[in-house]
């Protein structure tokens, strides 16, 4: 598939102070990505940089196999044939939907502006609603509405910067599914700027976490839950706890635990001491299992329990247990580990590890 969306090397700064630096991915056409990060991360400024409204303070970006920004260099953003989605929706109030779907379409004449019109409404099932005014629709589909008129033109690129921020969770992660569909549908390249995580993994295809000014990692939503690139991922992916261990003979780990896992992170010597992630998943609740933990909390999820679980050498793990299993605080109850896909980082105090040829630990 032909690149549609690159972005090279990408530093954005204001007033000297660089708010994401050295950002590198691609978009092929017709794919969704995400910006996935905490907020004051960057990822915004990143958007709005290939929107065309932040010039770069280094790298570039190309949109459609055209160089649309470098330093020094920026194309307007009605030049670039991007459309964008905002948080807040912006409709025009005294403009039906029909009226604000046609209303980015005023370049196109009145007959391909119709049957667009007349294509988006039923893409985006609207046409019971065609006559009524924003305030007369629910957010949900206001938030169509406003989908629907930013890719009336038909854009190379869709960008929605935090659209789904008003709606409440549950219905926030619908939409994102329902938005994906009609997105594929219509083959428009798109991405999506959130906070949240479950939003990402029900719209996009590829997704880059963004902490501290950097792209962590670039990858799907599997690979980023069981095989996170670094500390900063594996702890805003998903739930889970960093238990240690220290690497022993043959590339496995001994877990304060007292169990036994492996592979142990590459170029870690034997004696490194690591940080182990464990998921929910990651442990099983086994009556015959001779591990057990106390139950320290416990959260009711309906079908499941999430137990915090402390171990003998206090430290938590996190337990997900079916509902019927309804044990109290206080309480041991007993675990088997079943880690199919291990994630472990050497600990980044070189005292802890007390090897001073440690490759994991030099810089």
């Amino acid at each position: 598939m032909p690149i549609q969306l690159d972005v090279k090397n990408v530093s954005v700064a204001y007033d000297g102070v660089a708010v994401v630096t050295g950002i590198n991915f691609t978009l092929d056409v017709g794919q969704i990505g995400c910006l996935l990060g905490p907020s004051g991360c960057g990822k915004t400024s990143l958007l709005r940089a290939i929107a065309g409204f932040e010039p770069l303070a280094s790298g570039e970006i190309h949109l459609h196999g055209k160089q649309v920004s470098s330093v020094g260099a920026t194309t307007p953003p009605e030049k670039r044939r991007i459309g964008m989605v905002f948080q807040d929706f912006a409709l025009f109030p005294h403009l039906s939907v029909s009226e604000n779907i046609s209303f980015g379409m005023r370049l196109m004449d009145k007959k391909q502006t119709a049957s667009r019109v007349e294509e988006l409404l039923d893409l985006m099932e609207l046409r019971a609603f065609r006559h009524q005014h924003p305030h007369e629709l629910s957010g949900g589909q206001q938030q169509r509405v406003a989908l629907a008129r930013a890719m009336g033109p038909k854009p190379e690129i869709l960008l929605l910067d935090e659209p789904f921020s008003s709606m409440d969770a549950e219905l926030r992660e619908h939409l994102a599914r329902d938005i994906r569909l009609v997105l594929k549908k219509d083959g428009v390249t798109a991405i999506l700027v959130t906070h949240d995580q479950f939003e990402a993994f029900a719209m996009a295809d590829e997704i880059g976490v963004v902490g501290e000014g950097q792209l962590r990692q670039w990858n799907n939503a599997y690979e980023l839950y069981h095989r996170p690139a670094d500390t900063m991922v594996s702890a805003f992916i998903g739930m889970g706890v960093m238990v240690s261990g220290q690497v022993i003979e043959n590339g496995q780990i001994a877990l304060s635990m007292g169990e036994i896992v492996k592979p142990a992170p590459e170029n870690c010597e034997v004696g490194c001491m690591v940080s182990v992630l464990l998921r929910p998943d990651d442990l099983i609740h086994d009556d015959d299992s001779q591990l057990t933990f106390k139950i320290e909390d416990r959260a009711f999820r309906g079908a499941e329990f999430l137990y915090t679980l402390k171990t003998p050498d206090g430290e938590k793990v996190l337990c997900m247990v079916q509902s019927h299993h309804n044990h109290q605080i206080g309480e041991k109850i007993g675990v088997r580990l079943d880690v199919q896909h291990l994630t472990s980082f050497p600990m980044s105090d070189c005292s802890e590890c007390q090897l001073t040829n440690c490759q994991s630990h030099q810089s």
